[in-house]
């Protein structure tokens, strides 16, 4: 490890979900640009061997894909299994993936789509937390940072139940770091605001959502994945280890005016 580096990750292993596009895919890219080996993940495994190429060409043997659909617990497990198998443990979990197969009025929101969205927006985190924090409480050291959303903070007439689980993903972090600080765990959630990914299309592409979301925030504008994973390293590095339990917002200023 570099000590002259607050931000350096060489000799971390770090997973992160939802990783072969949008905020996951900066978030890999720019862990692996400072040091780290990351684990691509996504459903779509040639999705994630698009983008473990890319890292691998520039850094060489840092990244390697393992696909896995979050709401399924062995493929969750599978994920550990063969993660420990390539790079030999995980230092850094960073639960990125989520779903919000519904946007409307609460009161219409199917059971289904509901039970979706908290399955795999919070359970899936808690099942995979819990699968690697036993090594990181063996080994006293680890980072675990769960993406929510500013839509934790805020109540929302059409993204109602993404909202609850986001606000759910704060709490999990909050618990994580009271049971696991005396291990030197860290946890941490990242609160984005609009960030101009393919998962938000349909909100920054209407064009009355997107006027809402920046007339009044001071930056004026939304954000770019590429400015969330700088938080995600300075998470993960020797920058973040004094801070744990806490939801760290990047959102242009959104939530402040």
């Amino acid at each position: 490890m570099n000590e002259n580096s607050l931000f350096d990750l060489t000799g971390k292993v770090a997973l992160v979900t939802g990783s072969s596009r949008g905020i996951g895919k900066s978030i890999v890219e720019r862990m692996a640009q400072h040091g780290a080996k990351v684990v691509v993940s996504s459903r779509k495994a040639d999705a994630c061997d698009a983008v473990t190429a890319a890292i691998n060409a520039r850094y060489p043997g840092h990244a390697v894909t393992i696909p896995c659909n979050i709401s399924h617990k062995d493929q969750l497990q599978a994920l550990v299994d063969k993660t420990r198998a390539h790079f030999g443990k995980i230092d850094v979990l960073v639960c990125n993936a989520a779903v919000n197969p519904y946007a409307g009025s609460m009161a219409d929101c199917p059971d289904d789509a509901f039970d979706k969205i908290m399955a795999s927006n919070v359970r899936s985190n808690v099942w995979l937390a819990n699968m690697v924090i036993p090594e990181m409480k063996a080994r006293k050291d680890g980072a675990i940072i769960i993406v929510s959303s500013i839509g934790g903070l805020r109540g929302s007439p059409i993204l109602g139940a993404y909202c609850i689980s986001k606000a759910a993903d704060f709490q999990l972090a909050r618990n994580i770091a009271v049971e696991y600080g005396p291990y030197n765990i860290r946890a941490n959630a990242i609160a984005p605001g609009l960030i101009r990914t393919d998962f938000a299309r349909y909100l920054w592409e209407n064009p009355d959502i997107l006027k809402r979301a920046t007339d009044t925030a001071p930056l004026k504008r939304i954000g770019e994945p590429d400015e969330i994973a700088g938080l995600a390293v300075m998470l993960a590095s020797r920058a973040g280890a004094f801070m744990t339990g806490q939801a760290l917002v990047a959102d242009g200023g959104q939530t402040i005016s």
